[in-house]
């Protein structure tokens, strides 16, 4: 199961009832956050999840409204105690971007970890921490904003149902079946047990997607495809802002409804909204019309990814 939390949904100036658009998922106790721009340790207070404990900070780009949030949250994780090492991922240009955030944060008692993303690299959990599940994976998809910028899919494998019998017949004792569930090998007697030899066909895992900025780009739709849960950028409503958001990097409501449509996602969320959109739903019949589901995110909005079966 993956929590996702919307937490905020403005773009470039956060609103009294629009925070900046950052995102916080979990999963077997691992968190991460997704953007972090200026007031997002609010924003996560009022949406009771704990900004504070996040394990990996996720960056699509390094614009103001998507990193200024870093100095704040790396102080209040000083005064908290924190000893526990952070990651934080971001595209090309990671180190010189984050160093005068981190020259502002002051000397921090916990190690920072910095570690660039390159256009489509994935890493497992378990690369950043060998105690984090290895079935969890975070790739980096580019996308098409004025600078370099990624959007981040967050999936997990799910394994084919185990057979306890192919088990058994095998002579595996039992600590050993969990290991293999999960999709680990193994290693018995100087053999090599694969999950395959003890599972059926692999099932559907959970598939997330957040775009941060973007315009509409073919690695997206093909980096989306088949997610659960798609949160795009859809910073204008009207359709004759099409032009614009080219220009700016940007997507309309038409435009995020499209995308989604040619992905074959299971759900849209909207966010990223301009400040201009005073209420982003008058806007969403534009993205209904491609995409029927589609639903304008709101600050503090959830949901529990679950597996079909």
């Amino acid at each position: 199961m993956i929590d996702f939390t919307l937490l905020g949904t403005a773009a470039l100036l956060p609103l009294p009832e629009r925070a900046l658009t950052a995102g916080f998922l979990r999963y077997q106790g691992v968190s991460v956050l997704l953007d972090c721009g200026e007031g997002t340790q609010t924003a996560a207070r009022r949406a009771g999840v704990n900004g504070i404990g996040v394990d990996v900070i996720a960056l699509t780009h390094y614009h103001g409204d998507h990193i200024f949030g870093l100095p704040g949250l790396l102080q209040t994780m000083l005064s908290m105690g924190r000893t526990e090492p952070l990651w934080i991922l971001g595209p090309e240009g990671l180190e010189r971007e984050l160093r005068p955030i981190l020259t502002l944060a002051g000397p921090l008692p916990f190690e920072v970890n910095l570690r660039e993303m390159g256009k489509g690299e994935g890493l497992s959990l378990d690369q950043l921490h060998p105690l984090w599940p290895s079935e969890a994976r975070l790739t980096a998809i580019p996308t098409r904003h004025r600078v370099p910028s990624r959007a981040y899919v967050f999936s997990v494998r799910r394994a084919g149902r185990f057979l306890p019998e192919k088990a058994e017949a095998l002579g595996l004792p039992k600590p050993l079946w969990g290991r293999l569930q999960k999709g680990d090998r193994v290693l018995l007697d100087g053999r090599e047990i694969l999950p395959e030899d003890v599972t059926g066909p692999e099932r559907r895992g959970l598939k997330l997607v957040f775009t941060g900025d973007t315009s509409p780009c073919p690695a997206l739709t093909e980096g989306a495809e088949d997610a659960d849960l798609l949160v795009s950028e859809a910073t204008y409503g009207d359709d004759q802002d099409e032009g614009l958001a080219r220009e700016r990097g940007h997507m309309t409501f038409a435009q995020a409804g499209r995308l989604a449509r040619d992905a074959g996602v299971r759900r849209l969320w909207l966010c990223h909204f301009s400040q201009k959109l005073k209420d982003p739903e008058d806007y969403l019949p534009a993205a209904q019309a491609y995409f029927p589901d589609a639903l304008c995110g709101t600050d503090g909005m959830s949901i529990s990814l679950r597996y079909e079966d």
